[in-house]
């Protein structure tokens, strides 16, 4: 479907145009309709699926079809690359004359956000955190939100963020638009929506924690001590289908030992962690995408603020320990339609855990093994060569979702 049968006003349909968007995604064909609308939405799609232009288009519309003073739209974010990213595709989605949108994160400039904060922003684009030190600053009044929208819900419970999402709730208005969007629907997730929505609309897109079907998943059987090795092989013997590179590790530590061995072998490699400051994760980051960089090490709280269309591979040489971060992880791959590759090393440790994703995606990702990296050892130790596939349920469906009655 096209954009120009979704309801939206020409001014959009000319940034659309500009930013290159043709033909709507699906999580954007179903969700923009329902959002012009005013109703309460919980949107479930796979990463890279365009859930950030399906939120914020409606919602540029809606709020310029009444001007108002005061922060009318706030968006509540997990990582500081995530609102970058946010913030970055309103400036590109909003027409001339569209209400200023400010990015508060932490680890940048607080007087600078105030500047912006006083200067009348009418979209906030916020961490939790950063956000509430400027609630307890009083540099922010959030009375006037219209539109409450909550993306990647489920990491932003994953990292601890629910107290601090409460304590926010409590700020803006009760009668308000509240979105919610995941990749991965929880049981925690649901909780959330019935606490702080009215009667939200569910739209599901794809089944709950699958993969994108344009990635290519594969699991290389590995020995714990030629895991290194693995990696540097497969970088190096295919090094011109391995164009552009993002290496997922557990710990920061892993991540900055990782990129130093590998800068050692003379890859063009970074590494982006909480440890390091925001003008470092944000040279990385501009590195990775202009091209500079070919290898990014990254800890999965980076996963969600990773918007780069080219990643060729995503490679995870930590099995995740959350089932659910891994469909984050291989989303970096495979955008907008494009075929992207995941690549997993798994030692026998692991195994479980890879397991555990399998259940949890419905997929089952093929198991390869590459003489002389201890991977004939290993297959030996519990390691099948793939697992069962369980049933899919259906995709593109969309149904009411209600809270449970007192009692139930």
């Amino acid at each position: 479907m096209k954009f120009d049968e979704l309801g939206l006003k020409p001014a959009l349909l000319r940034a659309c145009e500009s930013a290159g968007y043709e033909v709507a995604t699906p999580i954007q064909e179903r969700a923009i309709p329902v959002l012009l609308t005013g109703a309460d939405l919980i949107g479930c799609a796979e990463t890279g699926t365009g859930k950030t232009a399906a939120f914020l288009l409606p919602t540029i519309q809606r709020m310029s079809e009444r001007k108002r003073p005061g922060v009318r739209v706030l968006v509540l974010a997990p990582t500081r690359e995530l609102v970058s990213q946010i913030d970055e595709s309103y400036r590109l989605l909003a027409p001339k004359g569209s209400a200023r949108c400010a990015a508060v994160i932490g680890g940048a400039s607080m007087s600078r956000q105030t500047d912006a904060l006083r200067k009348g922003a009418g979209v906030v684009v916020a961490t939790p955190g950063r956000l509430l030190d400027h609630l307890e600053r009083r540099t922010v009044d959030l009375s006037h939100v219209e539109v409450l929208v909550l993306d990647e819900a489920d990491r932003m419970l994953d990292m601890g963020f629910l107290p601090q999402i409460r304590r926010i709730l409590a700020e803006v208005p009760t009668e308000r638009q509240t979105l919610l969007f995941s990749a991965t629907m929880s049981e925690s997730i649901e909780q959330l929506a019935r606490s702080t929505m009215k009667n939200p609309e569910l739209i599901e897109v794809s089944r709950r924690g699958a993969a994108a079907i344009t990635v290519d998943q594969k699991a290389y059987v590995v020995a714990t001590e030629s895991k290194t090795a693995l990696l540097l092989d497969l970088l190096e013997r295919e090094r011109d289908t391995f164009e552009r590179v993002l290496v997922f590790t557990r710990t920061r530590r892993g991540a900055e030992r990782l990129s130093h061995i590998l800068r050692a072998r003379e890859h063009a490699a970074d590494e982006i962690h909480a440890d390091r400051t925001q003008p470092q994760r944000e040279a990385a980051l501009r590195g990775f995408k202009d091209g500079r960089t070919r290898v990014l090490v990254a800890t999965d709280i980076a996963a969600r603020g990773i918007d780069v269309d080219s990643v060729s591979h995503v490679i995870n040489y930590d099995v995740p320990e959350a089932p659910e971060d891994y469909v984050h992880r291989v989303g970096r791959t495979g955008r907008a339609g494009a075929t992207g590759r995941a690549i997993t090393l798994v030692t026998p440790v692991e195994e479980p855990s890879m397991r555990a994703i399998e259940r949890l995606t419905g997929q089952t990702v093929e198991r390869v093994v590459i003489p002389g990296f201890g991977g004939l050892a290993a297959a030996g130790v519990g390691v099948k060569k793939g697992a069962p596939s369980l049933r899919r349920t259906g995709s593109g469906s969309r149904r009411s979702f209600r809270p449970r009655r007192a009692g139930r």
